[in-house]
């Protein structure tokens, strides 16, 4: 099939499918048809810019681009549109690919199920047995149903929390979330800065390795860009004979984290995890288990982190700079009359008020010894168990710093990526039915660790045969700070396997 014809059938999906996965979708007639033809002359001629070169890759709606509104999925930016492109969306461009669209959202990121939007909720292309609609997961649940609803061919979302993962997970796509700072995250608008990461999610780990071979460059507009010379460290340590031949021929060493096996855990998840294990053991990988004690801390740490940053980052979005703003008197001495609050009272959703009165509290000076500092600290003890267990030492580590002794080294991690199957929408949206938000929380139970230390991660769809039908679940893949090429390569090992 021709890129045109490819593209036409994908911008044609964005408005039949019935999916909202996108804010703002792509026009059906515009200048990207010419870049598109222009790309079909370069690919008869065998000299495409890039493996993406022609291709439709929609973009998450809290990463800025200029000819496009990055709303965030909030009512506080409807229709804002930023003066300059987002690194990430510049380096895809010059590579060829067309921006299809900004996806829909959990608002500012914040949710685990893309129904905190204010644009309304993403639907799942899978549905149950009985046709209901699935959640398609979040916070980039509009980014991974426009890769499973044939709307695009790739996407960019942001993973703070596992927002990449989940949605991969719940809608049978492939989510990677590289080792923080590998990405520019000039541009994006920020959640919690610590722990955001720009992610790729693709039908299949070969996809997204070809945007993250382009997108992996160091951006000196980003503080938190690895340095070239960071770099040039991290490539060093893996080329030691050891850690070099894991890419090629040599067995691998899988970790099986004993503290993953929690009884939210589903059935049919744990089988899919089990049979993922026989499955690498039988192409000659040993498996063992490994512990990592902090992991119990993990979710309760990031829900006060996360927050915390958020509060600070959100406090700019007052009505004054840019942004709506509340109709009516600035401010007349009466609460419904005061510029700010009213503003953010408006403009903002449940969720996000929720979060930022959390990080708020946590911050201040009655709280933040408590709550904060303490969170921080257990948050190191979270990357310390990473670095006892795995074979590789973490290449940014003090020179001076010897790596912990553990028991086991492996040489990846490899868990479920969601505990259950994605829950109905229905179900999630009822009136009827009270949910607390710590119901969805639990959904971020295995993904949050690995953002915390900041580590590369994978989502790979697996399918499993039950007595009924064959189910589909995510497994993820955890490897070593800047193993991202170990983590890819095992995650294609799973990635599409029927498994019985």
């Amino acid at each position: 099939m021709s890129l045109l014809r490819e593209a036409e059938r994908c911008v044609a999906n964005q408005y039949t499918r019935g999916l909202n996965a996108f804010i703002t979708p792509l026009l059906r007639e515009g200048p990207w048809l010419d870049r598109v033809k222009e790309a079909d002359v370069r690919k008869e001629e065998g000299k495409p810019k890039s493996a993406v070169d022609g291709r439709l890759i929609s973009i998450k709606d809290n990463i800025c681009t200029r000819d496009l509104p990055t709303t965030c999925a909030s009512g506080i930016l409807d229709e804002y549109v930023s003066p300059f492109n987002a690194t990430v969306v510049d380096q895809l461009e010059a590579a060829g690919a067309i921006v299809a669209g900004k996806t829909n959202m959990d608002e500012f990121g914040m949710g685990s199920h893309s129904i905190n939007s204010h644009f309304g909720p993403v639907r799942n292309p899978r549905q149950d047995s009985s046709g209901e609609d699935l959640s398609a997961g979040g916070s980039s649940g509009g980014s991974a149903a426009s890769v499973a609803g044939d709307e695009c061919y790739a996407s960019l979302g942001t993973d703070t929390g596992g927002s990449v993962r989940l949605p991969a997970a719940y809608t049978g796509i492939v989510g990677f979330k590289p080792s923080y700072g590998l990405i520019s995250r000039w541009g994006v608008v920020a959640y919690a800065n610590s722990l955001d990461t720009v992610g790729i999610l693709g039908k299949t780990t070969a996809s997204v390795r070809d945007i993250f071979d382009i997108l992996n460059q160091h951006d000196q507009c980003d503080p938190t860009s690895l340095s070239i010379h960071s770099r040039s460290r991290i490539q060093a340590s893996l080329q030691t004979p050891q850690l070099a031949s894991r890419l090629t021929s040599a067995p691998l060493r899988i970790g099986v984290p004993i503290e993953y096996n929690v009884s939210e855990l589903t059935s049919s998840v744990r089988r899919a995890w089990a049979l993922s294990l026989a499955h690498l053991k039988s192409q000659g990988h040993t498996l063992h288990s490994v512990s990592l004690p902090a992991t119990k801390h993990a979710l309760s740490t990031y829900y006060v982190v996360g927050p915390a940053e958020a509060s600070s980052n959100l406090a700019k979005y007052d009505g004054v700079r840019y942004g709506t703003r509340a109709e009516g008197p600035d401010g007349d001495g009466k609460p419904d009359g005061c510029l700010f609050s009213k503003t953010r009272g408006e403009g903002f959703g449940e969720e996000v008020k929720r979060r930022i009165l959390l990080g708020t509290f946590t911050l201040s000076a009655d709280a933040i010894d408590n709550y904060f500092i303490k969170a921080q600290q257990l948050r190191r003890l979270v990357q310390q168990d990473f670095d006892a267990v795995f074979t590789a030492k973490h290449p940014l580590a003090a020179q001076d710093a010897n790596k912990i002794a553990g028991e086991i080294d492996v040489d990846v991690i490899v868990c479920p990526t969601a505990p259950s199957s994605p829950p109905r929408l229905s179900d999630l949206m009822s009136k009827s039915i009270k949910k607390s938000p710590l119901d969805a929380y639990v959904s971020d139970v295995f993904t949050v660790p690995a953002s915390l230390a900041g580590l590369p991660a994978i989502s790979v769809p697996v399918t499993v045969s039950g007595q009924n039908d064959t189910e589909l679940a995510g497994i993820q893949v955890i490897g070593q700070y800047g193993d991202d090429q170990l983590v890819m390569k095992v995650g294609e090992l799973l990635e599409g396997r029927k498994l019985d």
